[in-house]
């Protein structure tokens, strides 16, 4: 049986622990209703074991980290808290010592929000890519400059680390490590279980950005993008956009970065990029995707996809696809 182990500490964000044990939990009933044996065995642990209060108040009964044997953990995770209470846990020296190993021998580890801020200060996040919450991605990035930082995702898997970003996206996570290790199904029914609107693949981001800078647009870009978004086939080039918007080339977009942080060439790939990657989830031809979204050929598409994703659309597809 697998056995979790949930690293926790003074402070912590009491969300990140019972999201994913909520997970685990329902999936161990799902399997026990289907005659079946629990598939997960979790402990929750901290550097002195004993009682470890959360931000919330709430306290949770721990088991000293230096009682677990490494290599027993199939599954180490550390969950988030506001930075105060991280920078104490990260100067913790018991912790700096007995967590290390329990990581190393570990066959998957990562962390729920900034948990990842323990890890990486431990140099267990180098030359790795991770997420975290979106108000930390930049901090993050700036103190470890050996971890690849991906700001675009709900949760990442790089090997054997998995990292979510902030609070609700460990539930994520979880029930993509149990779609991994049982199968969809159970993981479909976890998330009904726990009355999810939806289960949210990685790849989608935290905030959508063309949403963001929708929302900051002035008119008349507000309603301009409105009107981009469902014309992404067609020319969307500064004259042309500059004509609808009844301005000059210069003053739109000038106007345009201004109200919304990025030049109009970039929102419109950005914009086409996040529509090819809903349209590949729906297991679409590439030839149809390159031109309802406007990046034909197909070539075209698979560079400038490739480029900002780091993968190449089929197989983005066969991993994403909702047809299976």
């Amino acid at each position: 049986m697998p056995q979790i182990v949930l690293i926790v500490y003074p402070g912590f964000e009491l969300l990140d622990l019972s999201g994913p044990t909520a997970v685990f939990n329902n999936a161990n009933r799902a399997l026990v209703e289907r005659g079946l044996a629990p598939f997960y065995a979790m402990t929750v642990a901290s550097a002195r074991g004993g009682p470890v209060e959360s931000s919330s108040g709430i306290s949770v009964e721990t088991r000293r980290l230096a009682t677990l044997v490494p290599g027993q953990a199939h599954m180490v995770v550390v969950v988030g808290a506001e930075r105060p209470h991280l920078l104490t846990a990260m100067a913790d020296a018991e912790l700096s010592t007995t967590l290390p190993p329990l990581v190393e021998n570990a066959e998957r580890f990562g962390s729920v929000c900034s948990g990842g801020f323990i890890l990486a200060a431990l140099g267990l996040l180098n030359r790795r890519r991770v997420a975290t919450h979106w108000d930390s991605c930049a901090q993050l990035a700036r103190a470890f400059p050996e971890v690849i930082v991906d700001s675009d995702a709900l949760y990442v898997v790089d090997g054997r680390c998995w990292t979510s970003a902030g609070v609700t996206t460990g539930i994520d996570m979880a029930l993509a490590m149990v779609s991994a290790d049982l199968d969809a199904a159970i993981a479909g029914e976890v998330a009904k279980r726990l009355v999810l609107y939806a289960r949210r693949p990685g790849y989608q981001s935290q905030f959508s950005f063309v949403l963001q800078a929708q929302s900051r647009a002035e008119s008349p870009f507000a309603e301009l993008i409105e009107w981009l978004l469902s014309h992404l086939d067609k020319t969307l080039d500064v004259p042309c956009l500059a004509e609808r918007a009844g301005m000059t080339e210069r003053s739109f977009h000038r106007k345009f970065v201004a109200a919304t942080g990025i030049t109009p060439a970039r929102f419109v790939e950005i914009a086409r990029l996040d529509m090819a990657r809903m349209l590949l989830s729906r297991g679409l031809p590439l030839k149809e995707i390159a031109d309802k979204v406007g990046l034909y050929p197909t070539a075209r598409l698979t560079e400038v996809f490739e480029r900002r994703f780091g993968i190449k659309p089929k197989l983005f597809r066969e991993l994403h696809s909702e047809t299976g």
